[in-house]
């Protein structure tokens, strides 16, 4: 099955939802509360993917095939200010039985294509230090920036980011 990356609009907000739910009960599960990722409402979660598709202040894009939306991409301003970084990936979820077959890796580049037409120099993606995706960013060439410490369903867990500090030089 081929993917095609397209980008994303106000329809795919229910799809987009469906994988963020489906990505983080199986990427999470043991690491976040059972109750935490049960409690996730795919519901809220279109309305709120609606909104920000629809403000067009950041880049989305979608995984599909025949089966439709299996995953997604979301990016832009660097929500908090990290010396030396304007951008960041948000949000990338595929579902788990998607994944390791170059299209997380097809998003990533397209979302840095994004950026680089808006002039964005450089990008950053804050992820759990638990997760393997730690790893997949890790080979598309980012390196640890900063840690810091969340809480999610009431755990406190090591968040790191990681960085790619110029988007020139990106695959």
């Amino acid at each position: 099955m081929t993917a095609n990356i397209r980008r994303a609009s106000r329809e795919d907000a229910a799809a987009i939802a469906r994988v963020q739910v489906a990505s983080w009960r199986s990427t999470y599960a043991g690491l976040v509360p059972d109750s935490y990722l049960a409690a996730m409402d795919a519901e809220e979660l279109a309305r709120m993917w609606d909104l920000l598709i629809e403000a067009g202040k950041d880049f989305f894009h979608v995984a599909e095939d025949e089966t439709g939306v299996f995953g997604f991409i979301s990016g832009g301003p660097i929500r908090e200010p990290i010396d030396g970084y304007d951008a960041e990936l948000h949000t990338i979820y595929l579902l788990s039985d998607r994944q390791r077959n170059g299209t997380g890796r097809l998003l990533v580049e397209t979302l840095v294509r994004d950026l680089r037409t808006a002039r964005f120099r450089s990008m950053v993606v804050w992820v759990l230090a638990q997760n393997p995706a730690v790893r997949f960013y890790q080979r598309l060439g980012a390196n640890e920036v900063s840690r810091r410490t969340v809480e999610i369903g009431g755990v406190s867990l090591d968040d790191r980011v990681l960085g790619w500090p110029d988007l020139g030089l990106c695959f």
